[in-house]
């Protein structure tokens, strides 16, 4: 199975609100990818689902947008259970040394990041590296209960180069970074688990390092 790989281009997004990611990578004409991949038939529902990514001098351009049969948005704190939200997934292995990171963010912007070299014993971000993670959510910021029906959302986010809180990154230029990304609600009224890279197990799960594509920093 080929990996996918994806340039990631390198921008000024200096005084640049996170608000502003959206119209900037626009400027920047930085394409979409979709998130597409439908890795287990008893979870066959496929909600429309896109990234886009950047990196900066000093951290990494996020903007996701989905449109699917309903949302929700119950988590109330960060590094709560995200995953059972609307949520969209990013995974990486900035260092290259087996850590790798995920960065989980529900429809209303909260957010998870956990790191570790497998899927037991994350250690979850402390709040003060979280509180440095700039977001939008187009659905606005405050915890909600599932509404059915066609949703649309988007959300964007200003990830610095500290939220790798194990590692001291300063730069990602020239970098090579294994990485994945996915969708999912797993108390949605449709559950589903979809990622850009093909992830070839029985049971959903992300937390799988041989099935991240490549990200090719500029």
């Amino acid at each position: 199975m080929k990996m996918k790989e994806l340039n990631v281009k390198k921008v000024s997004a200096l005084h640049v609100p996170v608000q502003a990611v959206p119209a900037l990578l626009d400027q920047e004409k930085v394409a979409f990818q979709p998130v597409d991949t439908v890795n287990w038939e008893q979870f066959p529902y496929r909600p429309s689902v896109q990234f886009r990514i950047a990196h900066t001098s000093d951290s990494i351009l996020l903007h996701f947008k989905v449109k699917e049969a309903s949302v929700r948005a119950v988590a109330e704190a960060d590094n709560g259970r995200v995953w059972e939200d609307a949520c969209v997934e990013f995974f990486s292995v900035p260092a290259g040394d087996g850590i790798y990171y995920n960065l989980e963010c529900n429809c209303a912007g909260t957010l998870l990041v956990g790191a570790g070299a497998g899927r037991e014993n994350r250690r979850h971000a402390p709040q003060e590296v979280l509180d440095k993670v700039q977001r939008w959510a187009s659905l606005g910021r405050t915890p909600f209960d599932e509404q059915v029906g066609d949703c649309y959302w988007e959300v964007a986010l200003i990830v610095p180069y500290t939220t790798f809180f194990l590692h001291e990154i300063t730069s990602l230029d020239g970098k090579s970074v294994r990485a994945n990304f996915y969708k999912c609600g797993d108390r949605l009224q449709t559950p589903h688990f979809l990622s850009w890279n093909p992830i070839e197990l029985e049971k959903p799960n992300f937390h799988c390092q041989e099935f991240f594509g490549r990200l090719l920093f500029e």
